[in-house]
């Protein structure tokens, strides 16, 4: 099975850079995407419905266009679950979980600390967050999460670390929250390949066209539960797949065994 992540910033407008052409070509078994950016009946036909998957919308109900999540997959999950069940967090139309048969994916998008006021804001969100997969662990689930948390792990996941400490995204609090999800023992699927790798980002600024010189963050995640090791086959980032400011990242699971 090959699950990829993807803060699509806009599922509307990369409807119209082709991504659905780029989605049939792929043909990832399960595509989670973050920053949606609209309702399921805003969106035309064949992106709520694209030919061969099931799919599923949780968008922000505070104020349209913002946030919201998205999953398409090719085997129908047992359950879905819309939020977390903190009305500040789920009324931004954050998270998304699917029950299948072999694990529980959560897909999620964490808030952006550069905003006024936002830094306390993220890491209650990132506080909930692990409350909320632990208690999943606890009942026995096979956690994969995964999607934008909007922090840049370690001094290898961000092209210029020493200009950035501090900043929204790399702050010592957010970093530390990254320190205590690998504490519980999730594994950060792409370093557990790479551990040494650097230049593999999957988030640029677009303004200063940071993509044509690789100056980028890697804030784009997929965890496992270590009861998924045994069936983790890769790990990777698409660098080359455009139409968003992020790009996939992704992992391959075989369950055959």
């Amino acid at each position: 099975m090959r699950l990829l992540s993807w803060n699509i910033n806009g599922l509307r407008s990369s409807h119209k850079s082709g991504f659905l052409d780029w989605l049939y070509n792929d043909s990832p078994d399960v595509l989670a995407l973050q920053e949606v950016k609209a309702e399921a009946e805003d969106l035309p036909d064949d992106l709520r419905t694209p030919r061969g998957y099931h799919s599923f919308f949780f968008a922000a109900r505070i104020k349209k266009g913002y946030s919201g999540v998205a999953l398409y997959t090719k085997e129908e999950p047992k359950d879905i679950r819309y939020g977390f069940g903190i009305k500040k967090f789920d009324e931004e139309g954050r998270v998304l979980t699917a029950r299948f048969k072999e694990f529980t994916l959560v897909n999620a998008y964490f808030p952006n600390s550069s905003r006024e006021g936002k830094l306390k804001y993220k890491l209650d969100f990132d506080d909930a967050f692990l409350d909320y997969i632990e208690t999943l662990q606890k009942k026995g689930e096979r956690i994969v999460f995964c999607g934008d948390m909007n922090v840049a792990h370690e001094d290898i996941d961000i092209a210029r670390p020493k200009e950035n400490e501090g900043n929204a995204g790399f702050t010592v609090g957010e970093r530390a929250w990254i320190d205590e999800v690998v504490a519980h023992g999730y594994i950060d699927t792409f370093r557990y390949f790479h551990p040494a790798k650097r230049d593999a980002y999957s988030w640029w600024d677009l303004k200063s066209r940071a993509r044509d010189r690789n100056v980028g963050w890697r804030i784009d995640y997929i965890f496992i539960t270590p009861d998924l090791l045994k069936h983790l086959k890769s790990a990777s980032i698409l660098s080359h797949v455009m139409s968003s400011d992020h790009c996939p990242v992704g992992i391959e699971l075989d369950f055959k065994k």
